[in-house]
């Protein structure tokens, strides 16, 4: 796969023609080979899929409409790769959401995107430090993904979930997992600005050290956060 990397426009796209193409990779032969069987053959053989996916979507071989076009089918399958018993598949799959959603997140509906969060969120978890890392990227895009279109009053148990379980890991041991959460924290602070203070409010007392929640305060309190998502109706000072 890593043909995808190496100058594409000089190996499978040196006529131009591999866009025509994309389509037909990914449905007749990549999500076929994404579905789960039991096996390590099988479990090789999706690593290989999305492997490939993420090399096509990397080197932009696939267009933001293509992308759009085959994500029903698509993004289900990658989404159940996030559990492999594989770091590099399950690395990969961060990967994936992650470029797929810049790709066409802003095209999808409140309810495909409910769905993807959870699973990022659990990758948090994760025994690797790289695929928690990768994790957070993807809920980044995942955040821009619902600015502007995330009625945040019908949806407000999933922000909730999303800021309370963030807010677990800001307190996390390792500092770059911290650093890590808190930039999901920050741009996602723009959905429910208010919201959020509160959940810090309510939890920065148990955290270890108040630095990662004072540098959240700090920046919702001088940003535009409050000011697109309305006057904070608590008082939080950082200390």
């Amino acid at each position: 796969q890593d043909v995808f990397y190496q100058n594409a426009d000089e190996t499978v796209n040196s006529q131009g023609q591999f866009i025509g193409y994309a389509e037909i990779l990914i449905k007749d032969i990549l999500v076929p080979n994404l579905h789960w069987h039991v096996g390590r053959v099988t479990a090789a053989i999706r690593m290989t899929a999305i492997s490939c996916l993420w090399a096509l979507l990397h080197s932009q071989l696939l267009s933001a409409e293509q992308a759009l076009n085959v994500h029903e089918p698509l993004i289900p399958l990658v989404i159940a790769t996030l559990d492999e018993d594989s770091k590099i598949t399950r690395l990969t799959a961060c990967r994936v959401i992650r470029a797929v959603l810049q790709f066409c997140g802003q095209y999808f509906d409140p309810d495909k995107l409910n769905k993807i969060y959870p699973e990022l969120l659990k990758r948090l978890d994760d025994a690797s430090d790289e695929v928690r890392i990768a994790a957070t990227k993807a809920l980044i895009s995942w955040v821009k993904s619902v600015q502007g279109t995330y009625d945040r009053t019908t949806y407000r148990s999933h922000i909730e979930f999303l800021y309370r379980t963030l807010l677990v890991h800001l307190d996390d041991p390792e500092r770059s997992i911290q650093n890590a959460v808190l930039d999901v924290l920050r741009e996602g602070s723009v959905i429910f600005p208010v919201l959020l203070l509160r959940e810090i409010d309510a939890v920065k007392h148990k955290h270890r050290s108040t630095f990662y929640c004072d540098q959240l305060l700090q920046h919702i309190q001088s940003s535009e956060a409050i000011a697109k998502g309305g006057s904070a109706s608590v008082a939080i000072t950082c200390s």
